[in-house]
């Protein structure tokens, strides 16, 4: 990072997360390009990558993106806005955007992405991180932002302050993304799976949007009773969940677009490989690690398990009648 250099930042994955956060940082000033291939590189570079936004439609045109992470080079930043399902390959294709003062940032909502990345990028590139936002890619070269005030969270494993972290945080907070630096970013990382784990299994077991989850009484109850589960689970473990964690969420489940579904939910539904085994499969087996029980979770995961092994290609329906 040289003083008065635009900061270079590469996306690698433009779907409705890498095409919202990286189209922001692209209007703060920062040199960014966009990592992705087929029909959605060629749009972004025929037409720019369009944002339609509640918090503001924009154009990023011209923009920079390729499907060849050796063109680019060494970057400050690497953001990695995939699926979980798709972070291991994302992350083996970081090598050529390495420098000595690169940092990798997740942006997934699952405690998977900081045991996995350091085994396949050195550790001393990799942060913490995950954020809010309901998105989607809606078309070759368009996102679609339809939900929740986006916010992005990021930092050290161990905590420790960096001036690089903050030049980022200062770029997403010139155009209006909330982006913080928590001293425990692992607790925040529990914490948010709490919501994302929760709400996701739950409104695919229901097959219904936020709006119902929350207003049918047996579903309501299932959340906060799912979410206490992973705050029990977690505590257990060690991790410094927030008091009030569960409280908190409930009430911003109640403010959701009535009408939106997570991305785990929407995937399920519609046949894609989900974040099912990064998310809920995930909180199995740390409960299982340490013998605690985790039955809403356990059962969740078995019901959604035949959906996501048939979306992967692993398992075969019988044909229908």
């Amino acid at each position: 990072m040289s003083g008065g250099s635009p900061l270079k930042i590469a996306i690698l994955g433009v779907g409705g997360v890498g095409g919202y956060f990286g189209g922001r940082l692209a209007q703060s000033g920062a040199e960014v390009t966009f990592i992705c291939r087929g029909e959605h590189l060629a749009a972004i570079r025929e037409r720019g990558l369009r944002v339609e936004s509640i918090a503001g439609d924009f154009v990023i045109h011209p923009a920079r993106a390729t499907d060849r992470p050796e063109e680019i080079g060494p970057v400050d930043f690497v953001l990695i806005c995939v699926k979980a399902p798709q972070l291991e390959a994302a992350a083996r294709q970081v090598g050529p955007l390495l420098g000595p003062q690169t940092l990798v940032v997740p942006t997934q909502n699952t405690i998977e992405s900081i045991r996995l990345l350091p085994q396949i990028v050195p550790a001393e590139h990799v942060v913490g991180g995950f954020c809010r936002i309901l998105s989607s890619r809606a078309a070759p070269g368009l996102i679609r932002h339809v939900g929740a005030t986006p916010d992005i969270t990021f930092a050290h494993l161990d905590g420790h302050a960096d001036p690089r972290l903050e030049a980022l945080r200062d770029l997403f907070t010139k155009v209006g993304v909330t982006a913080t630096i928590p001293s425990d970013i692992v607790a925040k990382l529990w914490e948010k799976l709490i919501f994302v784990a929760t709400l996701g299994g739950i409104g695919a077991l229901a097959r219904a949007p936020i709006g119902i989850v929350r207003t049918v009484p047996e579903c309501r109850a299932m959340l906060e009773a799912g979410m206490r589960e992973i705050e029990q689970l977690g505590l257990a473990r060690g991790i410094a969940i927030s008091p009030g964690i569960v409280e908190s969420y409930m009430g911003y489940i109640d403010r959701l677009e009535a009408a939106s579904v997570t991305s785990m939910h929407r995937d399920l539904q519609t046949g894609r490989p989900s974040e099912l085994y990064e998310c809920v499969g995930a909180l199995v087996q740390a409960a299982r690690e340490i013998g605690h029980p985790v039955p809403i979770y356990t059962l969740m995961f078995a019901a959604l398990l035949p959906v996501e092994l048939r979306s992967r290609g692993e398992l075969a329906f019988p044909d229908e009648p």
